[in-house]
């Protein structure tokens, strides 16, 4: 996975949360904590915070997922408020998620391999 992929994630990410008036967590990876996917440390006046993430041997949309969640807890949003900001902030990343497989042109001979 690619660490220029993840940069522009936090960015675009970042961006969306600050137009949400939220608090915006820094984004790093990998954790500090080795064998973890995600951990989160507050910062120490209890406004935002760090979400580091692991990269390696994981499917991007894991990753964003729990970049996403990160945003929630770190801002601490009650249920309603998290049920929302994640449904925005999903909708927005799910560029981030799909992979760009070119289509098979129709026209195109089925080519099989013996």
């Amino acid at each position: 996975m690619p660490t220029s992929l993840f940069t522009e994630a936090a960015r675009v990410l970042a961006q969306h949360v600050a137009g949400m008036d939220l608090t915006v967590p820094g984004f790093r990876s990998p954790p500090r904590t080795v064998g973890v996917n995600r951990t989160l440390r507050r910062a120490s006046d209890g406004l935002g915070g760090v979400v580091a993430v692991r990269l390696t041997d994981r499917p991007f949309t894991a990753v964003i997922g729990d970049m996403i969640e990160g945003v929630v807890v770190l801002n601490r949003l009650d249920v309603a408020d998290a049920d929302r900001a994640r449904t925005h902030l999903w909708r927005l990343m799910l560029a981030f998620t799909v992979e760009a497989v070119p289509a098979r042109r129709r026209d195109a001979p089925n080519r099989r391999v013996a």
